[in-house]
């Protein structure tokens, strides 16, 4: 089991596949589980790694307690493994982590891929505050509200039991997180090649969230996934996968190897 240590204490993570290196950053209340199809689908194309952010999963915490103290956290991260530069890609409540390292980190940067996220991730107080009230009615409705009305209830059952594994006071952290973030004066200095991936049925972060990123992220690609809510990277993982392959194919990889032959 790999770990590093961070000012937060260990940070545990999954790493498959070799080539182009890929971060992926988990959003509120998940853990590294929630890329286990991108980490086995895109180990052919990439070095993919996902890690468990403080207080998540196995790693023990405290959590970081907005998403600039996560960003740091990943950087620190990142130096521990001597990883000078990757693809980031973050869901939600990890897309702003990952907004926040090309806002103030950009040479660390190979590309960006923004999956279900926003440049302002408001939360609702049915959320804030019912995460302490009622636990398990808020998780319930958390989880119907990541997946399209058409999933199964098997699977909406399973994804609830996982939420739940998430102790209320990181969960709540999270969520605050998230809606004291606001990048939206300053998401157009965004240089690094992006690429956006939303579900066309999210109604955590809807579409226009990301319409909103692609405008104004300039030579950003966008991909509306069907038949997906917010968990889209679990719900069509098969094109999520291939849109992800393709691009790092099309765009980051003739970057990597412009750049190593010294011109």
């Amino acid at each position: 089991m790999p770990v590093v240590d961070s000012t937060a204490g260990p940070i545990w993570y999954l790493q498959r596949g070799n080539g182009v290196p890929l971060v992926m950053v988990h959003g509120a209340g998940g853990t590294a589980r929630h890329w286990g199809y991108q980490l086995s689908g895109l180990k052919e194309s990439a070095s993919a790694l996902a890690l468990d952010l403080p207080g998540h999963g196995r790693s023990p915490g405290p959590p970081p307690r907005t998403i600039s103290d996560a960003g740091k956290l990943l950087l620190q991260w990142m130096d521990a493994l001597h990883l000078p530069q990757a693809v980031l890609m973050g869901h939600s409540m990890g897309g702003a982590i990952v907004q926040w390292l090309a806002l103030n980190a950009p040479e660390r940067l190979l590309g960006l891929i923004l999956v279900a996220t926003g440049a302002r991730l408001r939360v609702a107080p049915t959320i804030l505050e019912g995460i302490s009230q009622d636990f398990a009615a808020t998780t319930q409705l958390i989880t119907q509200l990541s997946y399209r009305p058409a999933t199964p209830p098997a699977i909406i059952a399973q994804a609830v039991a996982e939420l739940r594994t998430m102790p209320p006071a990181v969960l709540h952290n999270d969520y605050a997180a998230c809606d004291a973030w606001d990048a939206m004066t300053r998401v157009s200095a965004i240089t690094v090649p992006t690429l956006i991936l939303v579900g066309e049925q999210d109604r955590m972060t809807p579409l226009k969230y990301s319409q909103w990123l692609h405008e104004r992220i300039a030579g950003s690609q966008l991909v509306i996934i069907p038949a997906a809510g917010h968990m889209v990277m679990v719900e069509q993982a098969d094109i999520v996968n291939r849109t992800i392959g393709a691009w790092l194919s099309a765009v980051i990889l003739p970057t990597i190897r412009y750049n190593s032959s010294g011109n």
